[in-house]
């Protein structure tokens, strides 16, 4: 389905958020906080806490650091200033996105973002204008020394909806949200290495552009990406492969 070619499409601009270590682990402290929470501090009883527990892992945060994210959201009220905010609007080229915030003043986040939208020739749009556009799905990304093969029995026997094989060979699975764990252990039961997995919003349908608007849309989705409150930026832009020659 359409969506299944999110990490191939933007991973590159995933690439260099990722690369800004600071911004990112302010982000999953925000997202540890706030699911310890809302569902406790046991991740074996949390999912959205175990979810948050392995990126953080898999960015390399210091343990000490984890654990003092997760007992300021069960144990003091430090957490509970944060409000989680989603917004939604439309880009260049009718592209929709979904920007996800977790913010301390939600006045100060509607006016950046609203601000980003503006500039780059887009328009904030009210609740529910682009959501129905997007379905919520289980990814789990796999490295390019899996075979299809090694994944294919094992995955949709634990409930995988669907398995791709990406131009670079990577595989990326797709879950119903509660299919999500149960395709996740058995992965892991067998020894089959992940390399993102997260229960995240998918276009039903992706738009495609030309390339001097999908530039602009690329920028869009990294200024609103850059912004301090921003959690998680989705778009249904089908970025063309030539897009990466024409970046800063």
């Amino acid at each position: 389905m359409a969506g299944h070619s999110k990490w191939a499409n933007i991973k590159h601009r995933k690439g260099r958020q990722d690369a800004k270590r600071g911004k990112i682990f302010s982000r999953l402290i925000r997202e540890l906080t706030v699911a310890s929470r809302l569902g406790g501090p046991v991740a074996e009883d949390n999912p959205r806490l175990r979810t948050a527990l392995d990126k953080a892992l898999s960015a390399n945060m210091p343990k000490d650091t984890i654990e003092r994210a997760i007992q300021r959201g069960s144990g003091s009220a430090e957490g509970d200033d944060l409000e989680e905010t989603t917004f939604e609007g439309y880009g260049p080229g009718g592209v929709a996105i979904i920007v996800e915030s977790m913010t301390d003043n939600n006045n100060r986040t509607v006016a950046e973002v609203r601000h980003a939208f503006s500039k780059a020739g887009g328009n904030l749009g009210t609740d529910g204008s682009v959501s129905y556009l997007f379905i919520k799905k289980g990814l789990i990304q796999l490295s390019n020394n899996t075979s299809l093969e090694q994944v294919l029995e094992v995955a949709i026997e634990a409930g995988a909806e669907d398995i791709e094989e990406n131009s670079d060979q990577s595989i990326t699975i797709s879950t119903l949200p509660e299919d999500f764990d149960p395709v996740k252990k058995a992965l892991i039961d067998k020894e089959i290495e992940t390399l993102e997995s997260e229960i995240s919003l998918v276009p039903e349908t992706s738009v495609s552009t030309d390339l001097e608007t999908s530039i602009k849309i690329y920028k869009l989705l990294e200024a609103l990406e850059d912004l301090d409150d921003t959690q998680n930026v989705h778009s249904n832009a089908d970025f063309p492969e030539e897009i990466v020659e024409h970046l800063d």
